[in-house]
């Protein structure tokens, strides 16, 4: 299942708008809360997907049963540009568990690259609801990459996919290579991705933009 928020007409469509926009992004702490607020609207969407549990509460005039989430996600997260978009979604989902991966791309000389994961701090997944954050959804090799080495924690009960900005060929390559049954949440997605593997129009590098340049 795959949900392309920017589809429907939300104030969502204006933070994606200034996370593109070479005039704005430059301001750091607005980039990241922009992400953070797409992982906001995210998260919300998710909420509609989980199970509920009556639970009685107590107000200072009676007794009122209010429908309570009946257990905790695990928000996980690819470490570094994937931490606003966590940190929206875990304001949200405030008790979740949480996971971090290290993924990112080995260049070669050649121009060609491939994924290494150097980190993953994860507590058991096994039949529990896991929201995976990544900012950019280019290729798709970063997150599927990610998804099975959390695998070697368990096997969750159904995964969902945050990401701001996709390109069709990653969507296309998420759809291919993971389990079905996982759910895709997706601010807006591009048509074209360069020979480099960089979405067109994009935004530019996620986490740069974010924290700054790295070496």
């Amino acid at each position: 299942m795959v949900h392309i928020l920017s589809e429907s007409n939300s104030i969502l469509n204006e933070f994606i708008s200034e996370l593109r926009n070479v005039d704005i992004q430059n301001d750091r702490m607005r980039f990241r809360r922009n992400l953070e607020r797409i992982g906001e609207v995210a998260a919300l969407e998710i909420s509609r997907q989980l199970d509920y549990t009556p639970k009685d509460v107590t107000t200072p005039l009676g007794i009122a049963s209010v429908p309570s989430l009946s257990e905790q996600p695990i928000v996980g997260t690819i470490l570094r540009a994937g931490l606003p978009l966590h940190q929206g979604v875990l304001n949200y989902f405030d008790r979740a568990d949480n996971a971090f991966i290290t993924a990112y791309r080995k260049h070669h000389k050649d121009g060609s690259f491939e994924i290494k994961l150097e980190y993953v701090g994860s507590p058991t997944i096994e039949d529990r609801i896991l929201i995976l954050t990544d900012p950019m959804l280019a290729t798709g090799s970063s997150i599927v990459a990610t998804f099975k080495a959390l695998m070697d924690y368990g096997r969750p009960k159904h995964t969902h996919i945050v990401c701001a900005i996709a390109s069709r060929e990653g969507v296309e390559y998420v759809k291919k290579h993971l389990p079905s049954g996982i759910t895709l949440w997706i601010g807006a997605v591009d048509e074209e991705l360069t020979a480099q593997s960089y979405i067109v129009p994009g935004l530019g590098d996620a986490g740069d933009l974010a924290f700054g340049l790295k070496r």
